[in-house]
């Protein structure tokens, strides 16, 4: 099961970009078990980088990826539909090795026939690189069945490859596997239920959380596929209860918080969001170490 990190954008503290720090990350991604990266996601504050900055940050990662050995998928999605078709053809370009497109998320597609056109219409743009449909709808407020979006897609789309599946929806994430599971890739976006995904049978996961725990989730796969349970379960609570916390204190802001005590300073998270004071992310950082330690 491959792991794909979703990486954090690196700022300076002045919250410009800081691309210096992609190709150490990547490095160090790669020792810790990640397969490749999801760039420019929702982890990456995509919404908050400009177009230049976007396509700034691709082009780093892909570079990184080469040397590094990394898988590289380049979200491309946006608001606006030609923003989307130019990243698309510029991230190809660049040499990514697959592309992913969010819904938009302000005026939205009112059903799965204007989804898969939208998807369409930019998946056109890079007709020789694999594109994966980034399925989140608690961020986009687009809530389709990914098995009704396939079923219309597919035929349409020859460079889809499958979805980005961040939605804790067992059964439509199991009619996608069931039927078209020899076609399609379906990778998980849920950290803290990574376990549903193993059950049934996903291709692989993509998360935020891999870039500072990539080997408990090694350790979760390998006990569930060697059959121990009890162990699966046990890093899988472990791995929620981690998640949760960081949640209590602004996910994202206390993730970069995190990252920064074990090492490597992104730089704050851009406003809206609101960094964490020092003291906060001390405290947050124990309350992990805990955790992990008392799981493993």
């Amino acid at each position: 099961m491959k792991l794909i990190a979703a990486p954090f954008t690196p700022f300076t503290h002045q919250s410009d970009l800081n691309p210096s720090m992609v190709a150490p990350m990547a490095g160090w991604l790669k020792t810790q078990g990640v397969d490749g990266v999801f760039v420019n996601g929702t982890t990456g504050e995509t919404a908050s980088l400009t177009m230049s900055e976007r396509l700034q940050m691709s082009q780093a990662w892909v570079e990184a990826g080469k040397e590094s050995g990394l898988e590289i998928m380049v979200h491309v999605g946006d608001n606006a539909l030609g923003n989307a078709c130019e990243l698309a053809s510029q991230a190809a370009a660049q040499g990514a090795d697959a592309l992913g497109v969010m819904a938009p998320y302000f005026f939205k597609p009112s059903d799965v026939g204007s989804l898969v056109g939208w998807v369409e219409t930019i998946a056109q743009q890079a007709p020789q690189c694999p594109m994966y449909y980034y399925h989140i709808p608690g961020m986009t407020g687009v809530d389709v069945s990914m098995e009704s979006f396939l079923e219309v897609a597919l035929p349409r789309i020859p460079n889809l490859r499958g979805v980005k599946y961040s939605q804790v929806n067992p059964m439509d994430m199991l009619a996608c596997l069931q039927r078209w599971g020899e076609q399609i890739e379906i990778y998980y976006g849920s950290d803290e239920t990574m376990i549903h995904a193993l059950l049934l049978g996903a291709h692989g996961a993509i998360g935020s959380s891999y870039n500072f725990a990539a080997p408990l989730y090694r350790r979760l796969i390998q006990a569930f596929q060697e059959g121990d349970l009890s162990l699966a379960r046990r890093l899988q609570y472990a791995s929620s209860r981690m998640v949760s916390h960081l949640s209590e204190k602004g996910y994202l802001s206390a993730t970069k918080q995190l990252m920064r005590i074990h090492g490597w300073d992104l730089g704050p998270t851009r406003p809206p969001l609101t960094p964490l004071e020092p003291s906060v992310g001390d405290a947050v950082n124990q309350a992990i170490e805990k955790m992990l330690s008392e799981a493993c």
